[in-house]
Protein backbone atom coordinates (compact mmCIF):
# COMPACT_ATOMS: atom_id res chain seq x y z
CA UNK A 1 0.00 0.00 0.00
CA UNK A 2 1.17 3.16 -1.01
CA UNK A 3 1.95 5.77 1.41
CA UNK A 4 0.18 9.03 0.33
CA UNK A 5 2.25 11.95 0.59
CA UNK A 6 0.67 15.44 1.74
CA UNK A 7 1.28 18.07 -1.03
CA UNK A 8 2.78 21.29 0.64
CA UNK A 9 0.09 24.03 0.70
CA UNK A 10 1.06 26.29 -1.99
CA UNK A 11 0.77 29.12 0.68
CA UNK A 12 4.29 28.59 1.65
CA UNK A 13 5.62 29.23 -1.93
CA UNK A 14 4.24 32.42 -1.34
CA UNK A 15 6.10 32.81 2.10
CA UNK A 16 9.31 31.73 0.21
CA UNK A 17 8.64 34.70 -2.69
CA UNK A 18 8.01 37.16 -0.17
CA UNK A 19 10.89 36.29 2.31
CA UNK A 20 13.25 36.47 -0.83
CA UNK A 21 11.77 40.05 -2.19
CA UNK A 22 12.36 41.19 1.21
CA UNK A 23 16.23 39.96 1.19
CA UNK A 24 16.51 42.42 -1.75
CA UNK A 25 14.86 45.26 -0.74
CA UNK A 26 17.14 45.25 1.72
CA UNK A 27 19.64 46.82 -0.75
CA UNK A 28 17.20 48.97 -3.15
CA UNK A 29 17.59 51.95 -1.04
CA UNK A 30 16.19 51.35 2.20
CA UNK A 31 18.18 50.00 4.68
CA UNK A 32 21.13 50.74 3.47
CA UNK A 33 20.70 54.35 2.16
CA UNK A 34 22.80 55.11 5.23
CA UNK A 35 26.07 54.45 4.24
CA UNK A 36 25.64 56.63 0.78
CA UNK A 37 24.90 59.33 3.51
CA UNK A 38 28.63 60.24 3.88
CA UNK A 39 30.28 59.30 0.62
CA UNK A 40 27.54 60.98 -1.53
CA UNK A 41 27.36 64.22 0.62
CA UNK A 42 31.12 64.72 0.43
CA UNK A 43 31.24 64.35 -3.75
CA UNK A 44 27.84 66.41 -3.99
CA UNK A 45 27.85 68.61 -1.41
CA UNK A 46 24.65 68.07 0.23
CA UNK A 47 23.57 68.51 3.76
CA UNK A 48 22.19 65.62 6.26
CA UNK A 49 18.92 67.21 5.49
CA UNK A 50 18.33 66.67 2.00
CA UNK A 51 18.71 63.05 2.39
CA UNK A 52 16.13 63.62 5.01
CA UNK A 53 13.85 65.16 2.49
CA UNK A 54 14.80 62.35 -0.16
CA UNK A 55 13.57 60.03 2.34
CA UNK A 56 10.53 61.80 2.97
CA UNK A 57 9.18 62.89 -0.25
CA UNK A 58 9.75 58.86 -0.88
CA UNK A 59 7.36 58.06 1.90
CA UNK A 60 5.13 61.04 1.01
CA UNK A 61 4.89 60.03 -2.83
CA UNK A 62 4.08 56.35 -1.21
CA UNK A 63 1.54 57.89 0.72
CA UNK A 64 -0.43 59.19 -2.62
CA UNK A 65 -0.74 55.71 -4.44
CA UNK A 66 -0.81 53.81 -1.32
CA UNK A 67 -4.87 53.78 -1.58
CA UNK A 68 -4.61 52.70 -5.27
CA UNK A 69 -2.35 50.35 -4.32
CA UNK A 70 -4.17 48.57 -1.88
CA UNK A 71 -7.34 48.44 -3.67
CA UNK A 72 -5.37 46.67 -6.17
CA UNK A 73 -3.61 43.92 -4.13
CA UNK A 74 -6.94 43.45 -3.10
CA UNK A 75 -8.56 42.48 -6.81
CA UNK A 76 -5.48 41.87 -8.24
CA UNK A 77 -2.48 40.48 -6.05
CA UNK A 78 0.94 41.30 -6.27
CA UNK A 79 2.39 38.93 -9.28
CA UNK A 80 2.07 41.98 -11.71
CA UNK A 81 2.38 44.64 -9.32
CA UNK A 82 5.80 43.31 -7.31
CA UNK A 83 7.95 42.96 -10.68
CA UNK A 84 6.62 45.79 -11.70
CA UNK A 85 7.88 48.24 -9.15
CA UNK A 86 11.35 46.32 -8.51
CA UNK A 87 11.89 47.11 -11.84
CA UNK A 88 10.88 50.89 -11.58
CA UNK A 89 13.04 51.16 -8.23
CA UNK A 90 15.42 49.48 -9.81
CA UNK A 91 15.90 51.68 -12.65
CA UNK A 92 15.87 55.01 -10.36
CA UNK A 93 18.91 53.18 -8.48
CA UNK A 94 20.77 52.69 -11.79
CA UNK A 95 19.73 57.07 -12.66
CA UNK A 96 21.14 57.61 -9.28
CA UNK A 97 24.38 56.60 -9.88
CA UNK A 98 24.55 59.49 -12.68
CA UNK A 99 22.80 61.90 -10.31
CA UNK A 100 25.16 65.71 -9.60
CA UNK A 101 22.91 67.78 -7.59
CA UNK A 102 20.45 67.35 -4.79
CA UNK A 103 17.38 67.88 -6.39
CA UNK A 104 17.94 65.01 -8.89
CA UNK A 105 18.06 62.40 -6.53
CA UNK A 106 14.88 63.61 -4.59
CA UNK A 107 13.36 63.31 -7.81
CA UNK A 108 14.40 59.70 -7.90
CA UNK A 109 12.75 58.82 -4.62
CA UNK A 110 9.96 60.47 -5.42
CA UNK A 111 9.57 58.09 -8.37
CA UNK A 112 10.34 55.27 -6.34
CA UNK A 113 7.95 56.19 -3.74
CA UNK A 114 4.98 55.79 -6.49
CA UNK A 115 5.33 51.96 -6.30
CA UNK A 116 5.69 51.47 -2.47
CA UNK A 117 8.36 48.65 -2.72
CA UNK A 118 10.80 49.07 0.08
CA UNK A 119 9.91 50.84 3.53
CA UNK A 120 7.37 51.50 5.70
CA UNK A 121 4.96 52.19 2.55
CA UNK A 122 6.03 48.65 1.13
CA UNK A 123 2.22 46.97 0.70
CA UNK A 124 2.99 44.58 -2.38
CA UNK A 125 5.27 42.63 0.18
CA UNK A 126 3.58 41.93 3.13
CA UNK A 127 0.02 41.89 2.08
CA UNK A 128 -0.01 39.25 -0.11
CA UNK A 129 1.14 36.73 2.96
CA UNK A 130 -1.94 37.71 5.13
CA UNK A 131 -4.18 37.18 2.21
CA UNK A 132 -3.05 32.97 1.86
CA UNK A 133 -3.04 32.26 6.10
CA UNK A 134 -5.74 32.89 8.93
CA UNK A 135 -4.78 30.73 11.83
CA UNK A 136 -1.61 30.28 10.88
CA UNK A 137 -1.11 34.09 9.92
CA UNK A 138 1.40 34.54 12.53
CA UNK A 139 3.68 32.16 11.93
CA UNK A 140 3.57 32.86 8.19
CA UNK A 141 4.62 36.52 9.11
CA UNK A 142 7.58 34.88 11.27
CA UNK A 143 8.41 32.38 8.37
CA UNK A 144 8.37 35.39 5.73
CA UNK A 145 10.43 37.84 8.29
CA UNK A 146 13.81 35.60 7.72
CA UNK A 147 14.31 37.74 4.39
CA UNK A 148 14.95 40.71 7.00
CA UNK A 149 18.49 39.45 8.69
CA UNK A 150 19.46 37.47 5.10
CA UNK A 151 18.96 40.69 3.23
CA UNK A 152 20.85 42.41 5.74
CA UNK A 153 23.49 40.17 6.25
CA UNK A 154 24.28 40.17 2.69
CA UNK A 155 23.37 43.96 1.14
CA UNK A 156 25.18 45.87 3.98
CA UNK A 157 28.25 44.51 3.95
CA UNK A 158 27.82 44.29 0.06
CA UNK A 159 26.55 47.84 -0.07
CA UNK A 160 30.09 49.04 1.64
CA UNK A 161 32.07 47.18 -0.47
CA UNK A 162 30.50 48.13 -3.39
CA UNK A 163 31.61 51.53 -2.30
CA UNK A 164 34.53 51.02 -1.18
CA UNK A 165 35.95 49.51 -3.91
CA UNK A 166 34.00 50.69 -7.26
CA UNK A 167 32.61 53.87 -5.17
CA UNK A 168 28.91 55.03 -4.61
CA UNK A 169 27.87 55.61 -8.18
CA UNK A 170 28.82 51.73 -9.28
CA UNK A 171 27.51 50.10 -6.02
CA UNK A 172 23.99 51.64 -6.94
CA UNK A 173 23.94 50.01 -10.55
CA UNK A 174 24.89 46.47 -9.07
CA UNK A 175 22.38 46.51 -6.24
CA UNK A 176 20.29 47.25 -9.36
CA UNK A 177 20.74 44.52 -10.71
CA UNK A 178 21.40 42.22 -8.44
CA UNK A 179 18.42 43.04 -6.77
CA UNK A 180 15.89 43.07 -9.91
CA UNK A 181 16.84 39.77 -10.90
CA UNK A 182 16.10 38.32 -7.24
CA UNK A 183 12.43 39.88 -7.21
CA UNK A 184 11.39 40.13 -11.20
CA UNK A 185 11.69 36.59 -12.18
CA UNK A 186 10.00 34.73 -9.27
CA UNK A 187 7.25 36.99 -8.29
CA UNK A 188 6.03 36.45 -12.30
CA UNK A 189 6.49 32.85 -12.04
CA UNK A 190 5.33 31.75 -8.29
CA UNK A 191 2.87 34.64 -7.12
CA UNK A 192 -1.17 34.26 -6.93
CA UNK A 193 -3.39 36.45 -5.63
CA UNK A 194 -5.64 34.44 -3.15
CA UNK A 195 -5.94 30.57 -1.72
CA UNK A 196 -9.78 30.80 -3.72
CA UNK A 197 -8.19 31.63 -7.15
CA UNK A 198 -6.19 28.11 -7.15
CA UNK A 199 -9.48 25.97 -5.17
CA UNK A 200 -7.69 26.33 -1.97
CA UNK A 201 -8.91 27.83 1.54
CA UNK A 202 -5.76 30.15 3.67
CA UNK A 203 -3.82 27.48 6.02
CA UNK A 204 -4.46 24.83 3.59
CA UNK A 205 -7.10 23.27 5.34
CA UNK A 206 -9.22 21.46 2.45
CA UNK A 207 -9.98 22.66 -1.34
CA UNK A 208 -12.93 24.22 -1.56
CA UNK A 209 -16.38 22.48 -2.66
CA UNK A 210 -19.68 23.77 -3.72
CA UNK A 211 -21.34 22.26 -0.77
CA UNK A 212 -18.72 23.79 1.70
CA UNK A 213 -19.06 27.32 3.14
CA UNK A 214 -17.80 26.45 6.35
CA UNK A 215 -14.49 28.88 6.02
CA UNK A 216 -15.41 32.08 6.70
CA UNK A 217 -13.57 34.79 8.06
CA UNK A 218 -14.80 38.24 9.38
CA UNK A 219 -13.79 41.04 6.82
CA UNK A 220 -14.39 44.92 8.04
CA UNK A 221 -15.01 47.29 5.54
CA UNK A 222 -13.08 50.48 4.59
CA UNK A 223 -15.84 52.51 6.11
CA UNK A 224 -16.79 49.64 9.03
CA UNK A 225 -13.16 49.90 10.23
CA UNK A 226 -12.83 53.66 10.64
CA UNK A 227 -15.81 53.82 13.02
CA UNK A 228 -13.97 51.72 15.73
CA UNK A 229 -11.67 53.27 18.17
CA UNK A 230 -9.43 50.55 18.32
CA UNK A 231 -8.66 51.52 14.02
CA UNK A 232 -7.96 55.36 15.50
CA UNK A 233 -5.76 53.56 18.27
CA UNK A 234 -3.61 51.86 15.33
CA UNK A 235 -3.35 54.75 13.26
CA UNK A 236 -1.83 57.06 16.23
CA UNK A 237 0.79 54.04 17.66
CA UNK A 238 1.62 53.80 13.72
CA UNK A 239 2.05 57.40 13.14
CA UNK A 240 4.31 58.01 16.48
CA UNK A 241 6.19 55.63 16.10
CA UNK A 242 7.42 56.10 11.95
CA UNK A 243 7.38 59.93 12.78
CA UNK A 244 10.20 58.61 16.08
CA UNK A 245 11.97 56.51 13.86
CA UNK A 246 12.19 58.87 10.89
CA UNK A 247 14.29 60.69 13.47
CA UNK A 248 16.95 58.26 14.03
CA UNK A 249 16.82 55.04 11.60
CA UNK A 250 18.80 56.86 8.52
CA UNK A 251 21.02 59.79 10.55
CA UNK A 252 22.11 57.19 13.18
CA UNK A 253 25.06 55.71 10.64
CA UNK A 254 26.45 58.54 9.37
CA UNK A 255 26.53 59.79 12.61
CA UNK A 256 28.69 56.80 14.19
CA UNK A 257 30.96 56.75 11.47
CA UNK A 258 31.28 61.07 12.59
CA UNK A 259 31.82 59.00 16.07
CA UNK A 260 34.86 57.82 15.07
CA UNK A 261 33.52 53.88 14.30
CA UNK A 262 35.09 52.71 11.14
CA UNK A 263 32.35 52.91 8.54
CA UNK A 264 32.93 49.11 7.88
CA UNK A 265 31.90 48.28 11.32
CA UNK A 266 28.76 50.60 11.12
CA UNK A 267 27.79 48.61 8.25
CA UNK A 268 28.25 45.22 10.12
CA UNK A 269 26.60 46.30 13.46
CA UNK A 270 23.65 47.36 10.57
CA UNK A 271 23.02 44.28 9.58
CA UNK A 272 23.20 42.84 13.01
CA UNK A 273 20.29 45.61 13.67
CA UNK A 274 18.41 43.99 10.79
CA UNK A 275 19.26 40.38 12.14
CA UNK A 276 18.03 40.70 15.57
CA UNK A 277 14.34 42.30 13.84
CA UNK A 278 14.27 39.08 11.79
CA UNK A 279 15.09 36.84 15.13
CA UNK A 280 12.37 39.40 16.64
CA UNK A 281 9.35 38.93 14.23
CA UNK A 282 10.20 34.60 13.95
CA UNK A 283 9.94 35.07 17.86
CA UNK A 284 7.17 36.84 18.47
CA UNK A 285 5.33 34.84 15.65
CA UNK A 286 5.83 31.65 17.21
CA UNK A 287 4.80 32.89 20.57
CA UNK A 288 1.66 34.77 19.60
CA UNK A 289 -0.52 32.26 20.60
CA UNK A 290 1.16 32.09 24.08
CA UNK A 291 1.41 35.75 25.05
CA UNK A 292 -0.75 38.12 24.52
CA UNK A 293 0.32 40.24 20.89
CA UNK A 294 0.12 43.57 22.66
CA UNK A 295 2.39 42.83 25.60
CA UNK A 296 5.50 41.41 23.09
CA UNK A 297 5.11 44.50 20.81
CA UNK A 298 5.04 46.58 23.74
CA UNK A 299 8.22 45.07 25.33
CA UNK A 300 9.52 45.58 21.54
CA UNK A 301 8.65 49.79 21.80
CA UNK A 302 10.45 49.75 25.14
CA UNK A 303 13.17 48.28 23.78
CA UNK A 304 13.30 50.67 20.99
CA UNK A 305 12.95 53.66 23.23
CA UNK A 306 16.03 51.69 25.29
CA UNK A 307 18.16 51.60 22.15
CA UNK A 308 18.08 55.08 21.06
CA UNK A 309 19.00 55.84 24.56
CA UNK A 310 21.88 54.03 24.28
CA UNK A 311 22.56 55.57 20.64
CA UNK A 312 22.59 59.31 22.08
CA UNK A 313 25.73 58.21 24.27
CA UNK A 314 27.63 55.87 22.02
CA UNK A 315 31.22 56.42 21.43
CA UNK A 316 32.61 52.92 21.16
CA UNK A 317 31.62 50.17 18.58
CA UNK A 318 30.82 48.15 21.48
CA UNK A 319 28.16 50.33 23.03
CA UNK A 320 26.97 51.06 18.78
CA UNK A 321 26.96 47.17 18.19
CA UNK A 322 24.55 47.14 21.87
CA UNK A 323 22.34 49.93 20.32
CA UNK A 324 22.04 48.44 16.79
CA UNK A 325 21.27 45.06 18.24
CA UNK A 326 18.52 46.07 20.56
CA UNK A 327 16.65 48.20 18.24
CA UNK A 328 15.99 45.84 15.89
CA UNK A 329 14.58 43.45 18.38
CA UNK A 330 12.38 46.26 19.34
CA UNK A 331 11.77 47.09 15.50
CA UNK A 332 10.88 43.47 15.00
CA UNK A 333 7.90 43.87 17.82
CA UNK A 334 6.71 47.20 15.82
CA UNK A 335 7.36 44.70 12.12
CA UNK A 336 5.25 42.43 13.44
CA UNK A 337 2.21 44.66 14.98
CA UNK A 338 2.36 46.45 11.36
CA UNK A 339 2.02 43.13 8.98
CA UNK A 340 -0.30 41.03 11.60
CA UNK A 341 -2.83 43.31 13.23
CA UNK A 342 -4.62 45.15 11.01
CA UNK A 343 -5.11 41.80 9.37
CA UNK A 344 -6.20 40.17 12.95
CA UNK A 345 -8.56 42.79 13.57
CA UNK A 346 -10.16 43.37 10.31
CA UNK A 347 -9.84 40.37 8.08
CA UNK A 348 -8.69 40.09 5.17
CA UNK A 349 -10.90 40.72 2.25
CA UNK A 350 -10.23 44.30 2.22
CA UNK A 351 -6.94 44.60 3.78
CA UNK A 352 -5.25 46.19 0.75
CA UNK A 353 -7.70 48.71 0.97
CA UNK A 354 -7.50 49.51 5.07
CA UNK A 355 -4.01 49.08 4.78
CA UNK A 356 -3.72 51.51 2.03
CA UNK A 357 -5.65 54.42 3.51
CA UNK A 358 -4.03 54.27 6.49
CA UNK A 359 -0.38 54.38 4.86
CA UNK A 360 -0.83 58.00 3.27
CA UNK A 361 -1.55 59.05 6.95
CA UNK A 362 1.36 56.89 9.05
CA UNK A 363 3.92 58.10 6.20
CA UNK A 364 3.07 61.87 5.76
CA UNK A 365 3.59 62.08 9.48
CA UNK A 366 6.39 59.69 9.55
CA UNK A 367 7.86 61.62 6.83
CA UNK A 368 8.62 64.58 8.56
CA UNK A 369 11.26 63.07 11.17
CA UNK A 370 13.96 62.46 8.57
CA UNK A 371 14.52 66.19 7.65
CA UNK A 372 13.68 67.28 10.93
CA UNK A 373 16.68 65.40 12.36
CA UNK A 374 18.43 66.72 9.42
CA UNK A 375 17.84 70.17 9.57
CA UNK A 376 18.67 69.83 13.65
CA UNK A 377 21.91 68.26 12.67
CA UNK A 378 22.72 71.09 10.35
CA UNK A 379 21.90 74.34 12.45
CA UNK A 380 22.84 72.95 15.85
CA UNK A 381 25.88 69.38 15.12
CA UNK A 382 23.86 66.92 16.90
CA UNK A 383 20.76 65.24 16.69
CA UNK A 384 20.36 64.65 20.35
CA UNK A 385 17.45 67.23 21.34
CA UNK A 386 15.45 65.91 18.19
CA UNK A 387 16.40 62.18 18.99
CA UNK A 388 14.68 62.95 22.45
CA UNK A 389 11.65 64.27 20.87
CA UNK A 390 11.95 60.34 19.00
CA UNK A 391 11.93 58.88 22.76
CA UNK A 392 9.30 60.05 23.80
CA UNK A 393 7.08 59.33 21.47
CA UNK A 394 7.96 56.00 21.71
CA UNK A 395 7.07 55.95 25.18
CA UNK A 396 3.79 56.88 24.25
CA UNK A 397 3.44 53.68 22.15
CA UNK A 398 4.14 51.67 24.75
CA UNK A 399 1.13 53.08 26.52
CA UNK A 400 -1.15 52.91 23.55
CA UNK A 401 -0.31 49.38 22.81
CA UNK A 402 -0.80 48.14 26.15
CA UNK A 403 -4.96 49.13 26.26
CA UNK A 404 -5.41 47.54 22.42
CA UNK A 405 -8.14 44.91 21.92
CA UNK A 406 -9.48 42.77 19.07
CA UNK A 407 -12.58 44.86 17.99
CA UNK A 408 -15.92 42.54 17.70
CA UNK A 409 -18.11 43.21 14.90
Amino acid sequence: MKQKIKKLYYGWIIVIVMSISTAATMGMGSLNFGLFINPMGSELNIGRSTFGLAQTFRQFSSSITAPVVGRMIDKYGSRILLPFAAFIVGICLIFLSFINYSWQMILLFIIMGFVGLAGPGNLVTTIPVNKWFVNKRAKAIAFSSIGIPIGALIFLPATQFFIDSFGWRNAWILLSIISMMLIIPISLFFLRRIPEDIGLLPDGEKKISKKDNSHNEISWKLNEATKNHEFWKLLIIFSFINLALGTIAIHRIPDFVDRGIDAQLVAFATALDAVAAGISIFVIGNLQKQIPYKILTSLGFILLTIASIITIYAESFFSVLISMIVFGFGIGGMLFLQNFIWADFFGRKYLGSIRGMVMPVTLIIGGIGAPLAGYFYDYYGNYNNIWWCGIILMSTCVVISITLKKPKK
